[in-house]
């Protein structure tokens, strides 16, 4: 099985990155919160990896931290949630969030998740909070808010039916590429970013 991968980003997308690694291209899911943090293409990369196997698939999920797998990996244990429902929950909020949610049984903060419902939000809830470790982090993330026109580009990618998550992480990566540009510039480059 592999656990760790280390390599070169080929190419990187909201839910995917491919690393070339000893000349072999893997495909690696991911969720919101690896992509937003991983280096450009052409960089190194280390990724923790949980390797995904039944008869009729062999699947890689990547994470840059080791607390994002271990949480993926008592996700994928509840009942109803697989491996790609596990990522897109990690998508949903970050990390530290997600377990304060869970630990304190906030299902309405978890059914804002896309594909999480009630239901699946309370056995999230009864299966892991005596299973997931206290975090230091436990506070809301100390990311800085989006400024005024990264809100309208953030809403405008929305209505074209992106996650709020994806949109986010794309509208953050197309600032830090066009530091100072103008709504359409910034729309146009998130919405690359995004696909």
């Amino acid at each position: 099985m592999i656990a760790h991968l280390r390599g070169v980003i080929v190419e990187k997308h909201p839910n995917q990155v491919i690393v070339e690694a000893g000349g072999v291209g893997y495909d690696v899911n991911i969720p919101i919160s690896t992509y937003a943090a991983l280096p450009e293409k052409g960089a190194e990369v280390r990724l923790h990896v949980y390797t995904h196997v039944r008869e009729d698939v062999l699947a890689l999920y990547g994470f840059l931290s080791g607390e994002e797998k271990m949480l993926f990996e008592r996700l994928i244990t509840v009942s109803g949630i697989g491996p790609r429902l596990a990522v897109t929950v990690l998508s949903g909020l970050p990390v530290a969030e997600l377990i304060a949610a869970i630990r304190s049984g906030a299902v309405d903060q978890l059914v804002r998740i896309p594909g999480i419902g009630k239901k699946t939000a309370e056995r999230i809830v009864l299966e892991l909070r005596e299973k997931l470790p206290a975090t230091a982090e436990a506070a809301p993330s100390a990311r800085p808010a989006l400024s005024a026109l990264d809100r309208d580009v953030h809403s405008a990618l929305v209505n074209l039916g992106c996650s709020p998550a994806a949109a986010e992480a794309a509208v953050r990566q197309a600032r830090t590429q066009l530091p100072g540009e103008e709504f359409e510039p910034l729309f146009r480059r998130a919405l690359e970013l995004v696909r």
